[in-house]
């Protein structure tokens, strides 16, 4: 071999099975990591710092493992097409290998890249475990519902070892290729528990997956808990590639054989049936674009929100009143990941108790998240707002008293997040509003003072977001 080519990066911050990588390596001598700074990407209403930071700290960390190979990582600023035309020329480069993605405006630059470019442009596998032909029906059509989607993932049988890419012992890269600086963002904030690059993604993963008493065996009674650390903490790693969806696959098939009994056996398959949700919801993005903007159901977007931009801006600050919904915000605020039994509480609120759309809480979301993702946060969002692909409920309405009581029944994650309830006694901790005057000034909270009084009676709101929902599906 003696061509050149270019190993284009988007979301795959990551050397062990990278299939774009392995792709590139294989068909030429030389390749050229390159990572484009796009202003569509990094300045979009839907970007914010803490996950900019994450990513720009992920790169420095490729960069790192990438010299460790004889090579570096290329960093250009501009528009992918006119950058990467560059680079070609300036390397002699026959063909740019990339890890195929599928958000709306993924699919828009890929085509575009790849018709400006005078080489070809190679999209490989490796978002996903399954690829969308996969997954499919039969008869070609997509899956809408999860259940039959996740037989047909299942049958195509487990992940083996052999299926993971080992790393590249070396890149062989040209040199004298010039590189613009990464941004100086801040660093993430040390509330921000996630150290970013690939050797801490897989750390985690052994951590939680790994060994005889690995905490994914019980993961099926803990991940409801918020109070308690039982979940993966692997989801920004998984967002941006710094760990492979099949390498985390394989981490679940490996436990399931290994568990020592049904019970633990079942835990894990609860996690890879989690792992599963997030192809799903890259299946729905694929197939069904317009989810990205309006519902997966159109008559959904026939609903009259309220909109009010008060109350949205009081359930950002974690000030509406209802403590379980207080604390999660306080929780994504800080530290830009949210506990996934909160997330569908307070996105809950926001729809069903505040008649607030859901696309504004899919955006506030993916501004303040690490590991906020196009297909997943929008998935679970249009999942609790009634609108996307579930079948029951536009009726489903969590009580957010009742969320608190039976995920955090010692109010233990209420207290962490917000500390003015530190006293309050456990039988009022999920309703102070019930707390007569005397627990008040015992408990030092006085409510609408020291914590604010609930902003919208749950029980009216949800007749409220009823009639609004049955209007929107009436016939016209």
């Amino acid at each position: 071999m003696t061509s050149s080519a270019l190993w284009w990066i988007r979301r795959d911050l990551r050397l062990t099975d990278n299939q774009a990588l392995a792709a590139a390596l294989h068909h030429a001598a030389s390749v050229t990591p390159v990572f484009i700074l796009d202003d569509r990407l990094l300045h979009s209403k839907y970007v914010g710092p803490k996950r900019t930071a994450f990513l720009l700290a992920g790169l420095a960390a490729l960069d790192a493992d990438l010299q460790t190979r004889g090579s570096r990582l290329i960093v250009r600023a501009g528009d992918p097409a006119a950058e990467l035309a560059r680079l070609c020329a300036e390397t002699g480069a026959t063909g740019v290998y990339a890890e195929e993605d599928h958000s709306p405006f993924a699919t828009r630059r890929d085509a575009t890249v790849a018709a400006a470019l005078a080489v070809p442009l190679h999209l490989t596998e490796g978002l996903t475990v399954r690829t969308m032909r996969e997954t499919r029906k039969e008869n070609g059509e997509p899956y809408t519902v999860y259940t039959p989607f996740s037989r047909r993932w299942k049958e195509r049988g487990p992940v083996q070892q052999s299926d993971i890419l080992a790393a590249p012992a070396r890149i062989a890269t040209p040199a004298g290729l010039t590189s613009v600086p990464l941004p100086q963002n801040p660093s993430l904030p040390a509330d921000v528990h996630f150290p970013a690059g690939e050797a801490e993604a897989k750390r985690r993963l052994s951590a939680f997956a790994g060994g005889e008493h690995a905490p994914v065996y019980d993961y099926a009674n803990q991940r409801n808990s918020p109070a308690v650390d039982g979940t993966s903490g692997l989801s920004p790693y998984v967002r941006f590639g710094m760990l492979s969806a099949r390498l985390a696959a394989l981490a679940a098939y490996t436990a399931i054989e290994r568990a020592p009994d049904a019970e633990r056996r079942a835990g894990a398959g609860v996690w890879l049936n989690e792992l599963i949700w997030r192809e799903f919801y890259v299946s729905i993005l694929h197939h069904f674009p317009h989810v990205r903007s309006g519902s997966f159901r159109p008559q959904y977007d026939e609903i009259q929100w309220d909109n009010n931009a008060t109350l949205f801006a009081t359930w950002c600050a974690g000030q509406t009143g209802y403590p379980i919904v207080d604390a999660a915000m306080r929780q994504l605020s800080q530290t830009g990941w949210m506990h996934n039994r909160t997330r569908m509480v307070v996105a809950s609120f926001l729809v069903k108790d505040l008649l607030i759309d859901w696309r504004w809480g899919e955006r506030w979301f993916m501004q303040q998240l690490v590991d906020g993702d196009p297909a997943a946060n929008n998935g679970g969002w249009q999942w609790t707002a009634g609108t996307g692909t579930d079948a029951a409920p536009y009726f489903r309405v969590f009580n957010p008293m009742a969320q608190g009581q039976k995920f955090d029944p010692e109010g233990i994650y209420v207290r962490r997040w917000a500390p003015e309830l530190q006293h309050v006694p456990t039988q009022f901790i999920h309703e102070p509003w019930r707390m007569p005057k005397s627990e008040q000034r015992k408990a030092r909270c006085t409510i609408g003072a020291d914590y604010p009084s609930p902003m919208v009676d749950h029980a009216w709101a949800r007749t409220r977001v009823l009639n609004a929902y049955k209007a929107a599906k009436a016939p016209t």
